[in-house]
């Protein structure tokens, strides 16, 4: 009984470790997914991301997968969240973005309704 105790602990513990390392920010979406910064006119799929100008250090982010969800609107529309979380990789840059990452429109469509244009993300690889 003590084992199972414990177990219950660290696998609460570990969770709540998990969500205080997601990254808070903000995402948009894209359409035109090649060529990209990083591959150049190699498709990636469609669950992919450019990173912001923070993130980007010079390319060093290229292929990097990132675990995204929706966390709230940014703008008037009211719960643009579907609850879900998307996995991407980072295909591109994309400097003046206006956002932390900008998804492609099947990954945006994945966590949150187009219509927002724009919502608070939290993310982590």
């Amino acid at each position: 009984m003590m084992n199972l105790q414990a177990l219950i602990i660290l696998g609460t513990l570990a969770g709540l470790a998990s969500m205080a390392s997601a990254t808070p920010g903000t995402a948009t979406f894209y359409t035109s997914y090649v060529p990209s910064a990083c591959y150049g006119n190699t498709q990636e799929g469609t669950m992919i991301a450019a990173a912001s100008d923070p993130l980007w250090n010079g390319g060093a982010i290229c292929g990097k997968m990132f675990n995204v969800t929706c966390t709230g609107p940014t703008n008037p529309v009211p719960h643009p969240c579907t609850g879900n979380s998307v996995v991407v990789k980072i295909v591109d840059h994309c400097p003046g973005c206006g956002g932390t990452l900008d998804l492609s429109k099947e990954a945006f469509t994945a966590i949150a309704d187009p219509v927002a244009g724009i919502i608070k993300i939290e993310y982590n690889e």
